[in-house]
């Protein structure tokens, strides 16, 4: 068998062994026939671990190519933050400022013209570009990958832009990252939630106004940005455990009156998605979910049974009759998440089992589970029915084994004799999580 090459394992894109490699002698500046740098056939293939692994093990960013480029001016050509930011950290705030400028420049370049246009220019192809959606899952954000004349970028440059100046220390204004965001307005794409992102991290005063300077402009999408960014400051403030907490207070204030204002469902639904993490006490949050519940957006009924969880971890009788009637809604999210709910509350009630039973035979699979896990924790013995009528399940993909297990562990109980004599304490659950909820960015 061929022994694995430096060039193989970047071509392959693993990682693992190209780091195995480095470490056992390999030039981390190996090219391929063609003389192109390892280094630069993991840029162009998009490969932020590879492109890592090689500038860890020493491969040079700033290595002169025959073009006149580098290997980091490459990573800004192809538009994918993750990859940029791969080459860049090594370098830090070594690069001279002739260097930065260059850098900038060149992704508002790229920005300013376009993905397409640029690519006409340099490979002179008038013919329709092929455009592709494409996942960062590392990062959770979306590019369109375009290729026209033989060459394929991705059109995140405006993200790029604003990583970089956030890297050399160049503050832009809200309007101006705003205005980058609504030249792709969609906040899975990577302008947008890199804009977001950038400004969710400066956590003062300036930014918060700004932003909630927008929340009554006419154009939903520059209310979405302000809510997506408000959002993401409370949110960084409250996982950063070493600031003083100034924003976090404020946010059901800032998110109560908007959610009774706000008519637009994309805002409306991230707007109560932030009232729900703010886990304030105020009673008015769940007059608030109550009045969104038969709300005609699926996505809006979803996020406003999370309005619902008293701080005690239990339910109103108006709220626990709202969720029996969501466990039947027509969206499978929505009967999911309210199952999910109903399954962690505090009281197991034989009317709660009764609901949750009526579920066993439940056309989405999520909604059974939760069925089974909620029977089960109440040792009710319908959740072996359920059990047998989950479906497969892959255990090594499935984010909570303890939920999925839930039948099988009450099978083992009643069989070894540890039943309870009194009703059980859910466990493992808290009443305000769900399938699938988003706690720290656009889910």
């Amino acid at each position: 068998m061929a022994e694995v090459t430096l060039i193989d394992a970047v071509r392959s894109g693993d990682a693992g062994a190209v780091s195995r490699l480095l470490e056992a002698g390999a030039d981390p500046e190996s090219a391929d026939a063609q003389g192109v740098p390892a280094l630069c056939l993991a840029i162009a293939a998009f490969d932020e671990a590879v492109a890592s692994a090689l500038t860890e093990g020493g491969a040079d960013p700033q290595r002169p190519l025959p073009d006149g480029t580098t290997p980091l001016l490459r990573a800004v050509d192809c538009g994918t933050v993750s990859v940029v930011l791969a080459v860049l950290p090594g370098l830090g705030e070594h690069l001279t400022e002739t260097v930065r400028a260059e850098l900038l420049a060149r992704a508002r370049h790229w920005h300013e013209t376009g993905v397409v246009a640029e690519l006409r220019r340099r490979t002179g192809d008038l013919g329709p570009p092929c455009r592709v959606r494409v996942r960062d899952s590392g990062w959770w954000t979306d590019y369109d990958e375009v290729t026209l004349g033989g060459l394929t970028v991705r059109d995140g440059h405006a993200a790029v832009l604003s990583n970089l100046e956030q890297w050399f220390g160049r503050r832009q204004s809200v309007d101006e990252l705003l205005a980058r965001a609504l030249a792709h307005p969609d906040p899975d794409h990577a302008d947008w939630s890199e804009a977001v992102d950038v400004l969710a991290g400066r956590n003062d005063e300036e930014t918060w106004a700004a932003a909630a300077g927008l929340r009554s402009h006419p154009d939903p999408l520059h209310r979405l940005f302000a809510a997506d960014v408000l959002r993401g400051i409370v949110l960084r403030e409250a996982s950063a455990g070493t600031r003083p907490v100034v924003f976090e207070p404020r946010a059901p204030e800032m998110f109560l009156p908007w959610a009774v204002e706000e008519t637009d469902p994309a805002v409306l639904r991230l707007v109560l998605r932030a009232l729900s993490e703010s886990d304030s006490p105020d009673p008015r949050v769940e007059a608030v979910g109550l009045s969104y519940v038969t709300h005609p957006d699926a996505e809006v009924r979803r996020e406003a049974t999370s309005l619902l969880l008293r701080s005690e971890g239990s339910y109103s009788p108006a709220a626990l009759r709202a969720l029996t009637v969501l466990t039947r809604d027509a969206d499978d999210d929505v009967r999911a998440h309210a199952c999910s709910l109903l399954a962690g509350h505090q009281g197991h009630t034989r009317e709660i089992a009764d609901v949750l039973a009526e579920r066993l035979g439940d056309e989405d699979q999520m909604v059974r589970i939760w069925a089974v896990y909620g029977l089960a924790e109440r040792d009710d013995p319908r959740c072996l029915e359920g059990n047998e009528h989950e479906g497969p399940v892959d255990w090594r993909s499935w984010p909570d084994n303890h939920i999925v297990g839930a039948g099988r562990r009450y099978r083992w109980r009643m069989g070894s004799g540890a039943r309870s004599d009194g009703p059980r304490t859910a466990s493992g659950l808290s009443g305000g999580s769900g399938p699938g909820r988003d706690v720290g960015g656009q889910g």
